[in-house]
């Protein structure tokens, strides 16, 4: 089937878009108001943009009346928020953050998650979440009733047992992140395996160092 996405109408365009491009890593955002108060939302539009410059990029639309929603107003406002990735522990507390509370609620509060502050910005990180990223806007593009957010990551959280003794390295067993599919289903990270491009096919690869190009 050929689908024209100049002809298709927009719920048509998303259902197409968030059923194949899948799994979609979730971030669970949060921001805090003018008036002091915390607010947290999931979003799947998302995922990292680059190590160099550190950048994460977000995409959010507005409410069906037009209006922005509380993560996107206080983006704007403060310049700043925090990424945390979620696992099995806090599936379903991440869930309760995305129903459309009123702009005074605190949603990291009604969910039963703990907020501690951050390092850098003023919107708190969520406890129980195994890794968090403070950032700061870079830059905000408006598509429509699209706003694509790209953040700067200025720190960063790990839990400790999720990297191996160095540091380096994520444990699979303990960093099990889930992640959108399609509407109300999603997928853990639990059954990973190791690719590994073919060693008689690795003379022809060729790699950029310090403006030289070399064998690999």
């Amino acid at each position: 089937m050929d689908f024209d996405f100049a002809e298709l109408p927009e719920k048509d365009r998303y259902r197409l878009l968030s059923n194949f491009v899948g799994p979609r890593p979730i971030a669970l955002v949060t921001t805090i108001d003018e008036h002091g108060c915390n607010n947290a939302a999931p979003m799947s539009f998302f995922n990292v943009f680059s190590h160099e410059p550190p950048l994460l990029i977000l995409g959010m639309q507005t409410r069906p009346d037009g209006t922005a929603k509380d993560t996107v107003a206080n983006i704007r406002r403060s310049g700043e928020f925090v990424v945390h990735m979620v696992d099995m522990a806090i599936a379903k507390e991440m869930i309760v953050t995305g129903i459309n509370f009123p702009s005074d609620v605190d949603e990291i509060e009604v969910a039963g998650l703990t907020s501690t502050p951050s390092v850098k910005v003023a919107a708190p990180r969520i406890e129980e979440s195994p890794c968090a990223m403070e950032c700061q806007v870079s830059q905000i593009l408006d598509y429509g009733r699209r706003t694509i957010v790209i953040g700067e990551v200025v720190q960063m959280y790990v839990r400790d047992e999720c990297l191996d003794e160095r540091g380096r390295y994520v444990r699979p067993e303990v960093y099990q992140p889930i992640a959108r599919l399609h509407a109300d289903n999603y997928i853990v990270a639990d059954n990973q395996f190791v690719l590994k491009k073919p060693d008689e096919l690795l003379q022809h690869e060729t790699w950029v160092h310090g403006g030289r190009r070399r064998p690999a």
